[in-house]
């Protein structure tokens, strides 16, 4: 059992990188200080850098536990069940507001070259846009979809990409936005036209999918609702 100073410090820090991704989701990196982030947590400027070594450094641990967070499970699914999986993150999302915060100003921040965050941004980008586009070559492979051109698959991949990214930013800046709602009927859409599938088809499976992995069908969506 760890105790002691040791489990003190893991908690420590802990708070220190949570309070730090809710500064630099609210006022970015440059306009978070490090005295800001230690009077949220109660602590002083020195005890962070003995922790992180730098701001830098704590934003790489920021990073680290934003990657962590913010997509579980999303990789354990393949083909069509892989882009049902981000309906259940959107849904796992609406509880984690500063997660999207945090990206979203990341983000836009990254577009900077000598930004810090810029290469764990673009990684993300890459993981997932090549995520996608992996996963359409397995439901095409399983017999999920008929056949399409790599060209189809990287500029729909893409455009997902986008529309998630979009309605994110427009809940953050709206929480009326339907988030789960809105992508879920995005990625319906995609797996019909993909498929060949009637729409209400797919929303019916989509819906059975999503109760079968115990996640609420997203409320205000057009998918079908299941008993269970």
């Amino acid at each position: 059992m760890v105790r002691g100073p040791y489990k003190n410090g893991v908690e420590r820090r802990k708070k220190i990188v949570a309070a730090a991704a809710e500064l630099f989701g609210q006022y970015g990196y440059h306009g978070a200080s490090l005295q800001a982030i230690a009077d949220l947590v109660g602590t002083t400027k020195a005890t962070l850098v003995s922790y992180f070594g730098s701001k830098e450094g704590l934003l790489i641990a920021v990073l680290d536990y934003w990657r962590r967070e913010s997509s579980p499970e999303t990789a354990v699914y393949h083909g069509l069940d892989f882009f049902r999986s981000h309906i259940a993150l959107m849904h796992y999302h609406l509880t984690r507001r500063g997660l999207i915060e945090l990206f979203l100003t990341m983000s836009v921040e990254s577009s900077r070259e000598d930004h810090p965050a810029r290469p764990s941004i673009l990684e993300r980008q890459e993981t997932t846009f090549r995520g996608m586009v992996t996963n359409l070559r397995h439901a095409v492979a399983a017999g999920e979809i008929p056949p399409m051109p790599e060209e189809q698959m990287e500029r729909d991949a893409r455009l997902l990409i986008a529309v998630m990214d979009g309605i994110e930013l427009q809940w953050i800046l709206d929480p009326r936005v339907d988030l789960e709602g809105l992508v879920c009927a995005h990625v319906d859409d995609a797996i019909s036209r993909w498929s060949g599938t009637p729409i209400d088809e797919v929303r019916t499976e989509t819906a059975e999918w999503l109760a079968r992995h115990r996640i609420p069908p997203a409320t205000g969506s057009t998918s079908a609702t299941v008993t269970r």
